[in-house]
């Protein structure tokens, strides 16, 4: 996929599936980043509260419960969490709150990751707002990887950060309309 994004980066790869009475978005991304070094960025609550929506309470490398905070500004709301699957340096699939994450880091060109996060939920209207969420936060990760001093994007604050262009090219992907219904 070659669409830019309003931000002009480029779309990632996105599409969606049925999944009963719920809906996958399936997104993926290539890092230029080994598989490990992706790995951690997605357990470590250290790492993955500098580019997540949300901060683990604990390591997510291995199975069990665990509390997921959204973080919005000053505003946290936590989520129970249940890692069920967790085999390094390659899938990590885990519960948050009612939606479900499954994170597949395959290896790929160079010392690359090419990584595929397949998150379901109950609402089809919401899997473009995931996806322009997932997409800033993705950006994130990929400067923090590069070294960069970057901050997470979050909440809100993804609105100064080309969200709502985002939203609309992901829900054009996705065969959704666009639109005002943003929040």
């Amino acid at each position: 996929m070659n669409n830019q994004t309003a931000a002009g980066g480029a779309l990632a790869d996105v599409h969606c599936e049925p999944s009963g009475r719920r809906w996958t978005l399936v997104l993926a991304r290539d890092l230029p980043h080994p598989p490990r070094a992706v790995w951690t960025a997605l357990t470590e609550p250290a790492r993955l509260s500098r580019w997540a929506p949300y901060d683990a309470d604990r390591d997510l490398s291995g199975t069990g419960g665990a509390v997921l905070t959204m973080v919005d500004g000053d505003e946290r709301h936590d989520l129970d969490a249940e890692v069920l699957r967790a085999e390094p340096p390659a899938l990590l699939v885990h519960t948050w709150g009612e939606d479900s994450l499954r994170w597949e880091l395959v290896p790929s060109a160079g010392a690359g990751t090419r990584l595929t996060l397949r998150h379901t939920m109950a609402d089809r209207d919401w899997l473009p707002k995931v996806a322009a969420g997932w997409h800033l936060c993705l950006d994130v990760l990929a400067r923090l990887l590069d070294g960069e001093p970057v901050q997470a994007i979050r909440g809100r604050d993804a609105k100064a950060h080309g969200w709502a262009g985002l939203h609309d090219a992901y829900a054009v992907e996705l065969g959704l309309p666009t639109g005002p219904d943003r929040e």
